[in-house]
């Protein structure tokens, strides 16, 4: 079985869209366990700035964070 190498979906922050896969959960992740502040969060994803990295973190649900990456593979 082979995972395909999409994201769960796409969230639009400021003019970026970004693609919710492993690697920003794995940010993300980083985010809510650690003391990584929203200018590192912005930083690690390319973002302008932490407003832009506020942002994301309020329009992508709490639970989504939280969840294992691979319990949203899609298998063929």
């Amino acid at each position: 079985m082979a995972t395909k190498d999409r994201g769960i979906t796409s969230i639009r922050v400021g003019d970026k869209e970004l693609i919710i896969d492993a690697k920003l959960l794995t940010v993300l992740k980083r985010y809510v366990t650690t003391e990584m502040t929203l200018e590192e969060l912005a930083r690690e994803l390319g973002l302008n700035g932490w407003e832009e990295a506020y942002e994301l973190v309020r329009k992508i649900p709490a639970w989504i964070m939280w969840t294992p990456f691979t319990m949203w593979e899609v298998t063929e």
